[in-house]
């Protein structure tokens, strides 16, 4: 249903980051369908498909070996580079430093766990622990890889808070921001 359109002979790249449970993967897929371009979300969960493993598995083995996070990251850059496109990573508006707009969404650690429980299902204090364990592991590794503090995330172009906000108002922000800017137009 797309609405919007990159003006001719401009390309554009978003950047849409935040901690799991945030709404990154929801809120890119449903702005790139409204633009009309490419959505990229290459995370640790579809290299733990293509490798048959679980993403526990995954979360493990890169806890020694950070070839799991080179990999994702540069595939990620990598495809983001060759077209226009919503990057939706936890790391996305850190390594993709040349987007034209940086989105940093925002959700309360119990937000996050209701919101995972509704996707998996299990128990909400499994989940809580489990997404806890996985944002101070993940905190530790980005800094080790790239030092990149990703609880520092002021230059970011927009900050949303996605608890009180749908899914289609936080992209509705997000068009808007980009169409002030001359970054797109409506159809």
């Amino acid at each position: 249903m797309q609405d919007y359109k990159i003006p001719d002979g401009k390309s554009l790249r978003v950047a849409i980051s935040g901690k799991s449970g945030c709404g990154n993967t929801t809120v890119s897929t449903m702005l790139a369908e409204r633009l009309g371009v490419s959505l990229i979300n290459y995370t640790f969960r579809q290299l733990a498909a293509e490798k048959g493993m679980t993403l526990l598995d995954v979360i493990e083995a890169a806890k020694t070996d950070d070839s799991y996070d080179f990999a994702v990251d540069t595939h990620q850059v990598e495809l983001a580079k060759k077209e226009s496109c919503v990057l939706g990573s936890r790391l996305a508006i850190w390594l993709l430093k040349d987007a034209d707009v940086k989105v940093y969404l925002i959700a309360s650690d119990d937000t996050r766990a209701k919101r995972i429980l509704n996707r998996e299902g299990g128990d909400l204090e499994k989940i809580k622990e489990f997404t806890a364990m996985r944002d101070k592991e993940d905190s530790a590794r980005y800094q080790k890889l790239y030092g990149i503090d990703n609880s520092e995330y002021e230059f970011a172009d927009l900050k949303i808070d996605t608890a009180t906000k749908t899914p289609e108002a936080i992209v509705e922000i997000i068009l808007s921001w980009l169409e002030k800017k001359g970054l797109t137009e409506k159809i």
